[in-house]
């Protein structure tokens, strides 16, 4: 990951103090779904890591580390788990359905 990332020493400009802290931050966002505010401040602050996060998207660092991740694609990031993907009620065997059923209306025809 560190050659596609900006904030490398040789980069123009002043280079962010940790990238993997920063992606870790991104990462904490995303998995609890919590707003930038109420990022920790073991990450930082809040502004910071959000505008470098902004920077990062237009810049497209993101994809160009998607790409470099998937040149060799094995469909691990397609894989989807139960436990983040529930059944609706009436899949899982919950009373309910059709209230008038095919049969009956057969039956008086």
């Amino acid at each position: 990951m560190a050659p596609h990332c900006h904030g490398k020493p040789g980069d123009p400009g002043r280079s962010g103090g940790d990238n993997r802290l920063f992606v870790e931050a991104i990462l904490w966002v995303v998995r609890t779904g919590s707003p930038w505010r109420d990022l920790p401040t073991g990450f930082g602050n809040w502004n910071t890591v959000f505008r470098r996060y902004r920077d990062w998207v237009k810049a497209d660092v993101f994809k160009r580390l998607f790409d470099a991740c998937s040149e060799e694609p094995d469909m691990e990031y397609a894989m989807v788990d139960a436990t983040i993907v529930k059944v609706h009620r009436h899949g899982q065997g919950a009373k309910g359905g059709l209230a008038a059923r095919p049969s009956a209306a057969r039956k008086v025809a």
